[in-house]
């Protein structure tokens, strides 16, 4: 099975709660946004561009780390740096953009307003 399938396979596991999905919709654009940055930077010699884009990767991938602490199925442990490096750019590039394109994300959003402690209690 590819990385992609496997990672694709586990994602709504590990995007469940409400909070680490806002989180992902708030910080996988800025992911994108310094991926971009950081060639657009160096071509037009724009440093401070690049710098950005390289500091934006990592604080989001930070950012993101403390939002599946929240979740109840923890993330499967990475395997080395190519895991890593594989798993973090798969998720930013493919799979989340794919998981709110199908609509899953809203099903996990709407799925996870219904699990809150604040719904049960009022029901």
């Amino acid at each position: 099975m590819s990385l992609l399938s496997w990672q694709w396979g586990i994602y709504p596991s590990a995007h469940a709660d409400r909070r680490n999905l806002a989180i992902h919709v708030i910080t996988n654009p800025i992911f994108i946004a310094g991926l971009v940055a950081v060639p657009l930077g160096l071509i037009t010699m724009t440093w401070l561009t690049a710098i950005a884009g390289v500091l934006a990767m990592p604080l989001v991938m930070f950012i993101q780390g403390r939002g599946h602490r929240l979740e109840k199925e923890p993330p499967a442990p990475f395997r080395g740096p190519l895991d890593v490096l594989g798993r973090i750019f798969l998720e930013q590039l493919v799979n989340f953009p794919r998981y709110v394109i199908t609509g899953k994300f809203a099903d996990a959003w709407a799925a996870a307003s219904t699990d809150s402690p604040r719904s049960s209690a009022s029901a």
